[in-house]
């Protein structure tokens, strides 16, 4: 009886110790336009507007006021833990045509 005893406290011992490692699941965030790499390299000046939401989709920021500026997002965040941006900006001529465009990332580790 004394044996059942002890083997159940220490079976209870583990069980509670395994438990505490244990965290809710965190979903992954993703949040903006998916900006890859081998879309970026597809971007060239003189690309149309149409040409360029074929590529890369619709910005998720345009101003009428600003038509000559695109600004595309890209963010993935789990929990509170920013794991990464990017942040694609284009320039568009007086023709609409693509002029130039910059692209940062930001990681955080």
């Amino acid at each position: 009886m004394k044996q059942l005893i002890v083997f159940t406290f220490i079976l209870n011992l583990l069980f509670i110790a395994g438990c505490t490692s244990l965290s809710p699941y965190k979903v992954p965030v993703l949040q903006g336009n998916i900006i890859e790499d081998k879309d970026i390299e597809k971007l060239r000046p003189g690309l149309t507007k149409d040409q360029v939401l074929y590529i890369l989709g619709t910005p998720l920021a345009s101003s009428p006021l600003q038509s000559y500026r695109w600004d595309y997002f890209y963010s993935i965040k789990i929990g509170n833990q920013n794991f990464g941006e990017r942040k694609l900006t284009l320039l568009y001529d007086s023709d609409n045509l693509l002029d130039s465009w910059n692209l940062e990332d930001a990681i955080d580790e």
